[in-house]
């Protein structure tokens, strides 16, 4: 018993994270990996959009899998798109790291706009 009470809770703990990898835009799934293009394509215009950038070690991939490069940072643009889905849905932050999807996170409810 004590052991499905700790795997319920660890789903639970999982399940409030508040961050997604995928959501429904109407009819269109946005998911991680998607370009900005494709979003306002899917999404229409977010109600927010808030810019800056990082510093970063440049990353290279060999065979598929990412190395650090050199000791020179690099900027890096970072995008944050917020969507109001109305006040029966949940918000979403989207973070873009070089025009690419890189976070969904889940907000409390949207409001109506006026």
């Amino acid at each position: 018993m004590l052991r499905y009470v700790k795997v319920l809770a660890l789903l639970l703990l999982c399940g409030w994270s508040g961050s997604a990898f995928a959501f429904y835009c109407g009819t269109h799934l946005v998911h991680e990996g998607d370009t900005r293009a494709m979003v306002r394509a899917r999404c229409g215009e977010p109600a927010d959009i808030q810019v800056r950038t990082i510093l970063r070690r440049p990353v290279v991939f060999v065979g598929g899998t990412p190395f650090l490069s050199g000791t020179d940072l690099v900027e890096v643009p970072i995008e944050f798109w917020v969507y109001n889905l109305g006040p029966n849905k949940l918000m979403r932050r989207l973070r873009f790291e070089d025009g690419e999807l890189v976070e969904i996170e889940t907000l409390g409810h949207g409001y109506r706009e006026h």
